[in-house]
């Protein structure tokens, strides 16, 4: 049956603990591993935490399964697949430049065939998943289905964000569908397969290592705003009991790919309970804050999830995005400042134009402005939005468009590939060559914004 035409069921909300049948009576009562499980099913529990974390953070899923995943054959390399995924970013694997990035998209090529793994390549990346601190970004262009296979990432969660063509993701816990303007986020450990029920797909991955995504705290702004834990769906059970002799599957470890092979498919669990799990979030369900009265706001006041690191504050990886909204400032330069930051930024584009760039900037392609490289808008976009006078004090409605950031504390190393990539924009910096000074000792800053009533002034 064809993705879009199967009925789709969800649990709604992140974070909370789940129960799920596809038959009913399949879950334990009362206890998690009774010396029977109930219709002969064994009991298999998949930890995202140490046994000792907090409750409060602590993450485990208890699957209720036909045959347990532990029936397969050793596992072996695979040399001919994943030949440009990297997990430990040093010297021996990438590059360090503070140079500005950008890429144009890359087409999904018809040939030779390509399912999700084949086409995952990492673009850049920080520390190590072997010592479990760190972050890979990676894109996919992908033009069949995943056929008789799985993958599981040992190395951390993937957060996926399609820019073209819907993906159909079979997972542990049930099946999801995905379209670009959507993300899913499939956590350490987990099974899945990916079918490409629209053709060719592409699109955006970031990978944490040692870390989970969680809502980022909203402080001030109270109880509501941002993105809502209620609008995050998770799968409901599905299983299929098929014999599957030759199924394989791929093993992401240390950002190499092992395999093995069983002969039954890993999707056989028929029920399972608890808060690690699978999820998407529909990115038209965020809601954003902005300023509205002067000055940009920091892009931070648009975090959707957050990998946050043992330092207050600071995220092992934010992913941010820039979606439709009103701008209302006055008197205030409103595209995105120019900017240095401790913090280092990979952003994407899903559909439209970016605020900051008039061009150059397309939908799948991607750009990467590291640790204190200034970055900011090109030419085109400061030229016109200061020559538009009185006019630039009206609101203005910012619509069709929608990019994000993955945005980081560590400086992200870059693989050769991606240097060397035929898509990458050898003139970005060319946006910024043409600014001018407008300075002149003249001006009194007439267009200043006039002081508060009350505050000091001198004659």
């Amino acid at each position: 049956m064809a993705a879009d035409q199967e009925e789709l069921r969800y649990l709604s909300g992140l974070g909370n603990s789940f129960s799920s049948e596809a038959v009913a009576g399949s879950l334990p009562v009362g206890q998690n591993s009774p010396l029977v499980c109930p219709l002969g099913l064994y009991a298999e529990q998949l930890s995202g935490t140490s046994f000792t974390t907090p409750r409060a953070s602590n993450l485990r899923t208890w699957l209720y399964r036909i045959k347990p995943s532990v029936t397969h054959e050793p596992f072996h390399p695979l040399q001919d697949k994943g030949p440009r995924l990297v997990g430990e970013f040093d010297r021996a694997t990438t590059v360090a430049t503070p140079t500005q990035l950008r890429w144009r998209p890359a087409e999904v090529p018809l040939d030779p065939p390509l399912d999700f793994i084949d086409g995952l390549y990492t673009v850049c990346g920080a520390g190590s998943s072997f010592l479990r601190h760190g972050y890979a970004i990676h894109m996919y262009a992908a033009n069949k289905s995943m056929d008789g296979c799985a993958l599981c990432n040992a190395d951390g969660d993937f957060l996926i964000v399609p820019q073209q063509g819907r993906l159909f993701i079979t997972t542990e816990c049930g099946k999801m569908l995905v379209s670009p303007g959507e993300i899913v986020v499939i956590p350490q450990g987990f099974r899945f397969a990916v079918d490409l029920p629209d053709g060719p797909s592409r699109g955006y991955v970031s990978e944490i290592f040692g870390s989970h995504f969680q809502l980022p705290d909203l402080g001030p702004i109270g109880a509501n705003g941002l993105a809502s834990p209620r609008d995050f769906l998770s799968p409901t059970a599905w299983f299929e009991q098929a014999h599957r002799p030759g199924y394989t599957i791929v093993h992401k470890y240390g950002g190499e790919l092992f395999a093995a092979t069983q002969d039954f498919s890993p999707f056989n669990v028929v029920a399972w309970h608890g808060n690690y799990v699978p999820y998407k979030y529909d990115l038209s369900r965020f809601c954003p804050f902005n300023t509205v009265l002067f000055d940009h706001g920091d892009p931070s006041v648009n975090t959707v999830l957050t990998a946050p690191t043992d330092k207050p504050g600071v995220a092992l990886l934010d992913f941010v995005i820039f979606p439709p909204r009103w701008l209302v400032a006055e008197n205030t330069f409103r595209p995105p400042y120019y900017h240095r930051n401790c913090m280092s930024e990979f952003m994407g584009l899903i559909h439209g134009i970016y605020e900051a760039k008039a061009d150059g900037f397309l939908p799948g392609g991607a750009s990467l402005h590291s640790c204190m490289t200034p970055h900011g808008p090109d030419t085109k976009t400061y030229e016109a939005t200061i020559s538009r006078g009185d006019a630039a004090n009206e609101p203005w409605r910012l619509s069709g468009t929608l990019a994000f950031m993955f945005e980081s504390s560590l400086i992200p190393r870059v693989c050769r590939w991606a240097l060397d990539s035929p898509c990458r924009d050898l003139d970005y910096y060319q946006c910024w060559i043409g600014l001018k000074s407008h300075f002149s000792s003249h001006d009194n800053g007439a267009t200043a914004r006039e002081p508060a009533a009350g505050a000091d002034q001198k004659d």
